[in-house]
C-alpha cells in the first residue's frame, strides 16, 4: 500500500452507524457477513469503504450523500 492507508474503523464506530450493540458487529464478521482486519492486539478493524458500502445497500444511508454521525 505506497503512500495510502485505508480508514478503519473500531467494532463500537460501526455500531454506531447501523445503530447496534457492538456485539452485534462481532457476530456479523463471525458470521462473514462483513470482513474485518485483526491488530497485532488482536482487536478488529474495519474498512470504513466497506461499513459504507454495507450502510447504503442496507438502505440506512444514501451511499452518494452520507451524513456524519
Amino acid at each position: 500500500m505506497e503512500g495510502t492507508t485505508e480508514q478503519l474503523l473500531t467494532p463500537s464506530e460501526v455500531a454506531a452507524r447501523f445503530r447496534v450493540d457492538p456485539k452485534t458487529v462481532t457476530r456479523w464478521a463471525n458470521a462473514g457477513k462483513i470482513s474485518s482486519i485483526r491488530t497485532l492486539g488482536g482487536h478488529r478493524r474495519f474498512r470504513r469503504s466497506e461499513v459504507e458500502e454495507l450502510l447504503a445497500a442496507s438502505g440506512l444511508v444514501d451511499a452518494h450523500h452520507p451524513t456524519a454521525i
